[in-house]
């Protein structure tokens, strides 16, 4: 494999197009959210690119057991499930396809390597370990090198508790459901930790709309463990590890020609075990005006179908990813982050490799101007190198104004299975593939009232993806045969109605085309959310959710819109003891997600969480 890269960055301008965080209280001003994706941590309203950000007591007032119902809230996020309880999830950013997501845990890049596509399964993540979750929108390769085309889901897991304590919880719901788990976690001034363990199951319904015929029940099962522990060395200097690990055993229905989606009920199930962890050393230097960063990561997914108990497919696929990166303050209205990275893909005999360099520089001129330059040259085994850049500018004129505009890069690499198969007539893998890639801009600004009651906000974005890979049955092989443009606008309000009670809403239209003029398929053109909060200062906090999406097609046809209210709360009956509960799709609605997948009609669970 080739090893050299002559890597080298000069600069790329970020700036806050706000996207209202979810469920944040718009009381706090954005100062106060810092946005750690972007390499460089920032406030929310000097970041650079539209970013959203969930926190944990966004999905806890939320009551969803998995994360992609979080998810699902943001401005300009698509999420589609082949069926609940554990059915394949994706999340399309901007109309970008689910495989132009770059998903990142705990500084890791999760993205399955054994998948046609490289995309990730958002189904089995349990929220119960999440602090935060950064939704970064456009391309992102800059930051995050191959895969960051559409965006980036940038996770970070729950962190260690000053003191010792922990919790529990059980739960107990429609379709025979249960859930629970506990986490213990201590920290002393030399070392930390925190281990969280969690399990959950179901008998769910059929994957295949019953309102077809199909009455055959299919179940999921999980377990989960996340750990984290640190010590602090001599110099200030930290060394931390942590680990996530997930198997889950899934129920989903078979390929039925001619049904609705082509799918029907079958004797199908899957067996998926992931793991993912690192070792990183957080080293100050020059009175901690350099931070320097070192970390090993590996992110690592088993696969092995069964039809009618018969084994029928499997699968692994392996991430390593080598990184340093130095975060130097130069002054205070100069910082510079410098950074270098080896990622590692292997499934089954194929492998692959990839180096980069990247550099991003932030200028505040003034207080209310903030600049953020950088460029990143990445250097792949196979198909050479590719050179990515960002611009972008945030101005904050006073507290109730942000304006802002960028542009940015990004690039996908062929997938392994992309340039290792071939059929239908092929002879050999297709050896011209190129990369993916595509540019965008967008512009927003941020409007808040003055007593920090209200905020509104409107983005206007567009991107081109060119050089796409689709599969060529006239060839047998993966081409380069494909573009599309996504363009559209987001809108994102919050306003506190009294001291107990306030509202949020969000609005997306994106246009989405491909080189025919054709609608990209499963992106409506229409999206939103409104959530009231409800939290009175006693006792009782409550949430109530709606969710709307629009029509969109499918391979197989079109699937109608739909909108589903969900209503979540909580009752502390002390300091230690809370009942909770959580009741989906309210007035019973009968949607598809995918066209041919049944979804659940009114339904919920009730719970009690104790916390020591």
């Amino acid at each position: 494999m080739q090893r050299n890269a002559v890597w080298w960055s000069i600069a790329s301008l970020i700036v806050p197009v706000q996207a209202i965080a979810q469920g944040a209280d718009v009381e706090n001003s954005a100062d106060d959210i810092v946005v750690y994706g972007t390499r460089l941590p920032q406030p929310e309203t000097d970041v650079g690119s539209s970013v959203v950000v969930i926190s944990a007591d966004d999905i806890e007032a939320l009551g969803v057991d998995f994360i992609v119902d979080a998810i699902a809230t943001a401005p300009g996020v698509t999420v589609t499930q082949s069926g609940n309880f554990g059915g394949f999830a994706s999340v399309r950013i901007r109309g970008a396809a689910s495989e132009q997501t770059l998903v990142v845990i705990d500084g890791v890049v999760v993205n399955d390597p054994s998948s046609p596509g490289g995309g990730f399964d958002f189904a089995r993540l349990d929220p119960a370990n999440v602090d935060r979750i950064e939704i970064l929108k456009g391309p992102q390769s800059t930051l995050w090198g191959t895969d960051a085309i559409g965006g980036v889901v940038n996770i970070i897991t729950k962190r260690p508790a000053t003191g010792f304590g922990g919790n529990a919880f059980a739960q107990g719901g429609s379709f025979g459901a249960f859930r629970g788990g506990a986490a213990v976690n201590g920290a002393h001034d030399r070392y930390d930790f925190r281990l969280t363990v969690t399990g959950s199951s179901v008998e769910g319904i059929s994957k295949a709309d019953e309102r077809n015929g199909n009455a055959e029940k299919d179940g999921y099962d999980s377990a989960t463990v996340s750990a984290v522990g640190g010590l602090i060395l001599p110099a200030d200097a930290r060394l931390e590890a942590s680990l996530l690990w997930t198997e889950a055993d899934l129920d989903f229905d078979s390929f039925s020609f001619g049904a609705e989606g082509n799918i029907g009920d079958g004797n199908e199930s899957s067996k998926t075990k992931e793991l993912t962890a690192n070792l990183k050393l957080q080293l100050p230097m020059f009175a901690g005006r350099l931070d320097n960063l070192l970390l090993i990561g590996v992110a690592d997914i088993e696969r092995e179908n069964f039809s009618n108990g018969l084994p029928a497919f499997q699968s692994e696929g392996e991430r390593a990813t080598f990184r340093y990166q130095g975060n130097l303050l130069l002054n205070q209205r100069n910082r510079l982050v410098i950074g270098a990275e080896r990622e590692e893909t292997e499934s089954g005999t194929n492998d692959a490799s990839i180096d980069g360099l990247f550099a991003l520089y932030e200028l505040q001129p003034l207080d209310s101007l903030t600049l953020t330059a950088g460029l990143r040259r990445d250097d792949h085994a196979r198909f050479g190198a590719e050179t990515t850049g960002r611009l972008a500018v945030a101005y904050n004129p006073h507290d109730q104004v942000t304006i802002s505009a960028s542009w940015g890069e990004g690039f996908k690499a062929p997938t392994l299975f992309q340039t290792t198969f071939f059929c239908c007539g092929g002879t050999e893998p297709n050896p011209g593939l190129r990369p993916e890639v595509s540019d965008a801009f967008d512009v927003g600004v941020v409007i808040r009232t003055a007593d920090n009651r209200g905020e509104v906000g409107l983005t206007y974005f567009n991107q081109d993806t060119t050089d796409l890979i689709t599969f060529s049955f006239d060839n047998g092989t993966y081409e380069n045969i494909a573009s599309a443009n996504s363009t559209g606008f987001e809108i994102a309000a919050g306003l506190r109605l009294s001291e107990y009670a306030r509202v949020t809403a969000n609005y997306t239209n994106i246009d989405t085309t491909d080189q025919s003029g054709a609608r990209l398929p499963r992106v409506p053109e229409h999206s939103g959310n409104v959530a009231l909060a409800l939290n009175p200062g006693g006792v009782f906090s409550g949430n109530i959710a709606l969710r709307y999406n629009g029509s969109e097609e499918d391979a197989n046809g079109t699937v109608s819109p739909w909108t589903r209210v969900d209503v979540a709360g909580r009752y502390q009956l002390s300091e230690q003891m809370e009942l909770y509960g959580r009741i989906e799709n309210l007035f019973d609605q009968d949607y598809q997600q995918v066209l041919g997948y049944g979804t659940p009609g009114v339904s919920g669970h009730v719970g009690a969480q104790f916390r020591f």
